[in-house]
């Protein structure tokens, strides 16, 4: 059975996934700055509404809220993932098939998990590693083969380019993902958007009519604010590395609705590459990983309920509501169970 973390991972992959094909109908209305910021700003829009009505109906967060320690993990997570990333697909989609494009997107997981596991020294087992080895190849074959005749190099390269800015983006974010994820996925939006905005105003870019100016705004809140809530949640519980490899389930709902919806006849090279890529998938999601590991003492916050690692008294009345948040101490402790890189498991091996 899947673990909520990794049920959130694949939310967020859904959602994301389906923004792809979206976003390169948009570009038909929308240059491509000017849409990489107005999916972001429509992502900072949305979920600050949603927070506003979530308080105006007294259903407060029960997440922990950010701290100024947390600055320069979400400044550097909104520089790549939310500024640089999104412009590198925009110009990269307008250059190939939504379909391909799609596909390739895989290579943020591979990126991302390449960057935990040599970076933040997350733990590689045999089977993640056969499967980041498998969306390699699947990606090695679409840029060696274009699935359609309207994708060139120089496009494929943009969309990688991109993955890169998301997969350091995915490994800051890891950094503030004991926040509140609202509060990160929103201020990312307004941060990210406002930027973009002004460098598409000094470039000249125009603004799109009303109407797409309206379902940019839609697909940035489902596909970039929604689901990057979503990931902050799985990053939280998975580690980034795994985190990566759940949400690698993405391209393959974006490069379904290209050829379901926009009508894409895809080559057997995108075929043979999507198999491949599946198989990568499969690998991730059927991962198991148990032994005995130790906990050191520790001091944080985050939202949490009672369970093993949580068993600590109050300083302060509690109505005995869960899940909740409040700085917390966790005291030493050695035992198995399955279990990934979270909060509480990014030991040695």
């Amino acid at each position: 059975m899947l673990s909520k973390g990794a049920l959130a991972a694949i939310a967020a992959a859904l959602l994301f996934g389906a923004s792809t094909p979206l976003a390169k109908q948009l570009l038909g209305d929308v240059q491509p700055w000017r849409l990489a910021s107005l999916l972001y700003l429509g992502s900072g829009l949305g979920l600050t509404l949603y927070a506003a009505l979530r308080a105006i109906a007294g259903n407060a967060s029960k997440e922990a809220p950010l701290r100024a320690a947390d600055g320069p993990w979400l400044l550097g997570a909104v520089a790549f993932g939310g500024v640089l990333g999104p412009v590198l697909l925009m110009y990269g989609l307008r250059a190939t098939s939504a379909s391909t494009g799609s596909l390739l997107l895989n290579l943020e997981s591979v990126l991302t998990a390449a960057i935990a596991w040599v970076v933040l020294r997350e733990n590689v087992d045999r089977r993640v590693f056969l499967g980041m080895c498998a969306i390699v190849a699947g990606g090695a074959v679409l840029s060696w083969a274009p699935s359609h005749g309207d994708s060139s190099v120089s496009g494929m390269l943009a969309i990688a380019g991109a993955c890169l800015c998301w997969a350091i983006d995915n490994n800051l974010t890891r950094a503030v993902s004991g926040g509140d994820p609202v509060q990160v996925a929103a201020i990312k939006g307004w941060v990210a958007g406002g930027t973009n905005l002004v460098l598409a105003t000094a470039f000249g870019q125009p603004w799109p009519p009303l109407p797409a100016l309206g379902w940019s705004a839609l697909v940035g809140f489902v596909g970039y604010g929604l689901s990057l809530v979503l990931f902050v949640r799985a990053l939280r519980d998975l580690g980034a590395a795994r985190t990566g490899a759940y949400f690698s389930t993405a391209p393959f709902v974006g490069a379904a609705i290209a050829i379901a919806w926009l009508g894409e006849a895809p080559t057997p090279a995108f075929w043979f590459a999507g198999g491949l890529m599946a198989i990568g998938v499969w690998l991730h999601l059927s991962e198991r990983h148990e032994h005995e590991h130790a906990h050191e003492s520790m001091d944080h916050e985050h939202g949490h309920v009672h369970d093993e690692h949580h068993q600590h008294a109050h300083d302060f009345g509690w109505d005995g509501v869960e899940p909740h948040s409040h700085p917390h101490h966790h005291g030493p402790m050695v035992h198995s169970h399955p279990h990934f890189p979270d909060l509480h498991h990014r030991h040695g091996h």
